[in-house]
């Protein structure tokens, strides 16, 4: 189960629970009218509490993850969000022709980066660079090579800032797409090992195969 529908699910099960608490209270218990609407409230928010309670334990079970570790991480997701639209929009908005795939390239790891934490927390912690650092690092470049390059006049100064603003972006670009791989460096190990598995059992099969024609044949 996915965050969405660990927060989700609890409303979809509170919201049908509060008419059939007022009918009881109200027509079997014999409660007055505004007392039925209390109760059958106050059985909507403990359905609620409750189912929250268990979706919540089973997503961070499922995660392997302690309620406060989600919680910082959530926290850290949070703050990254803004960075990553405000380099987006940076970058976006460079009308460099040449640096465009690279630029390009960035937002899409960024962007993954942010998805793959998002979807699976604890990956949070093979990016932990990225959102301490790197992130950080890329806004701040991204808006101030989009600061200069709106210059109404640019000297031999502010080309030589350009250039070298672009230079460093894309050396950033690189360290970005290392975080990547350390975030799905697991993924790519367990793929591995599911080729070698794979190729074995292919080789066995086909030496199974020959030894089985031989026989045959004899």
């Amino acid at each position: 189960m996915n965050r969405f529908l660990a927060d989700f699910v609890p409303i979809l099960i509170a919201f049908p629970m509060v008419l059939p608490v007022w009918m009881i209270s109200y027509f079997v218990l014999n409660q007055p009218f505004a007392l039925s609407v209390v109760i059958s409230l106050a059985g909507g928010v403990l359905a609620y509490w409750l189912s929250s309670v268990y979706f919540s334990s089973r997503y961070l079970k499922k995660h392997e993850l302690t309620r406060k570790e989600y919680q910082y991480i959530k926290k850290n997701l949070i703050e990254a969000k803004p960075k990553i639209w405000r380099v987006q929009k940076a970058l976006i908005s460079v009308r460099h022709i040449s640096s465009f795939k690279q630029r390009k390239e960035m937002i899409k790891m960024i962007r993954k980066i942010y998805s793959l934490t998002k979807k699976e927390p604890k990956r949070f912690y093979q990016a932990e660079q990225f959102y301490y650092s790197h992130l950080d690092s890329a806004m701040e470049l991204a808006e101030k090579y989009v600061f200069l390059a709106q210059q109404p006049k640019k000297n031999r100064e502010l080309e030589l800032s350009l250039t070298e603003t672009r230079k460093t972006l894309k050396e950033l670009t690189d360290t970005i797409e290392k975080d990547l791989y350390k975030v799905i460096a697991d993924d790519i190990d367990n793929l591995n090992f599911e080729l070698d598995v794979a190729k074995q059992s292919i080789k066995t099969r086909k030496e199974s195969q020959v030894i089985d024609e031989s026989r045959r044949l004899k």
